[in-house]
């Protein structure tokens, strides 16, 4: 059997080593965020679509109250978009939970094509870099991502039941009770939020870290690589952005990614901002921020498309942050690798 394998489409996306330009216009047609009581208290607390006034939205689980945050915003970035849901080719989803359970219970509902991912909380980035591939390459005309992530059920997944009460030490961060929704499309709508224009995907890096109460700590290596490597790849400086914007380092995994970022012969200190760091603010008690694959979707959808919108940033460089731990591989002493996904996004205007 002779396999004739066409180059050109390669050549068009390829960007450097590691990164892929995104040939035509991939816009983000409309976005949601759904969050719970504690994020609507929060500095974002007028900006996002919905706040729960009970965590577990009417729910007898915490399972099934992130599976119900899935849902809402969904169905809400839908209703902004202008379509139906028919026309939405296929959804990217994934969550933190076991199976992704979040995802499937939440979604199959809207019976589109589902491809589970998971990139721990990561997700939104990888989600989007790869809907967006699928759109430039056209093999779609809009696509949907959604991501989330809840405080009770992740706790109850990962560390120790609530009802147990241990102390939190000031590195650890707190799970935002959140989903995102996106919607992209390759035909430009009335009321775009954003233009997706590059790519890069993060590589999994370890530096051999242990401390799951410290996880900003554990994928700062990880979002480090990826800025990096995005900026060699598009041969660009740190100030050719309004943000460089990571997921969930909170305090602690930012002081290192700004140390390791400087030893590589960059500063980002001017331009950097950190989801998690902003989601709350210090009287909430968060410790050294947010975290969770809610926190950087539902930041990117209230707060960072809004100042897109409103012309105030031109260019971002978007790092959801993801640490690859499970319970299975925790107890039984491995480390905690990391990994960032990086989305280049601009102005429409």
């Amino acid at each position: 059997m002779i396999i004739f394998m066409d180059t050109t489409v390669g050549a068009i996306f390829a960007q450097g080593q590691r990164s892929i330009k995104v040939p035509v216009p991939v816009y983000i047609r409309s976005s949601a965020s759904v969050v719970g009581t504690k994020e609507g208290r929060g500095p974002f607390g007028d900006c996002f679509d919905v706040v729960g006034t009970d965590d577990k939205f009417g729910c007898d689980t915490w399972e099934e109250a992130e599976s119900t945050l899935q849902k809402e915003a969904l169905q809400i970035a839908i209703g902004k978009s202008d379509l139906n849901k028919e026309e939405i080719k296929y959804l990217f989803a994934g969550d933190l939970l076991g199976q992704s359970i979040a995802s499937s219970f939440g979604l199959g509902s809207f019976q589109i094509p589902l491809i589970g991912m998971y990139g721990a909380c990561s997700t939104c980035g990888l989600t989007m870099a790869m809907a967006a591939m699928m759109i430039a390459g056209g093999m779609a005309e809009h696509a949907a991502c959604v991501t989330s992530s809840h405080f009770a059920s992740a706790e109850k997944e990962f560390r120790f039941p609530l009802g147990y009460g241990n102390q939190r030490p000031l590195s650890a961060t707190w799970t935002v009770t959140g989903s995102g929704a996106f919607i992209l499309s390759g035909v430009k709508g009335k009321k775009d939020r954003a233009m997706i224009d590059g790519l890069t995907i993060g590589k999994i890096v370890d530096f051999g870290l242990k401390d799951s109460m410290n996880m900003g700590a554990c994928m700062a290596p990880a979002a480090a690589d990826t800025i990096c490597q995005h900026l060699e790849d598009f041969d660009r400086k740190p100030s050719d952005y309004d943000k460089i914007i990571t997921g969930d380092l909170g305090s602690v995994g930012q002081k290192a990614l700004w140390d390791m970022m400087r030893e590589k012969g960059m500063d980002i200190s001017r331009v950097h901002m950190d989801c998690g760091m902003e989601i709350y603010d210090q009287s909430q008690d968060a410790h050294a921020g947010g975290s969770g694959c809610g926190c950087s979707a539902v930041t990117l959808s209230a707060y960072i498309l809004k100042q897109m919108e409103e012309g105030k940033w031109k260019r971002v460089l978007f790092v959801p942050t993801g640490a690859l731990l499970s319970k299975t591989s925790f107890n039984e002493g491995q480390s905690i690798p990391g990994i960032a996904h990086g989305v280049e996004l601009v102005n429409c205007k």
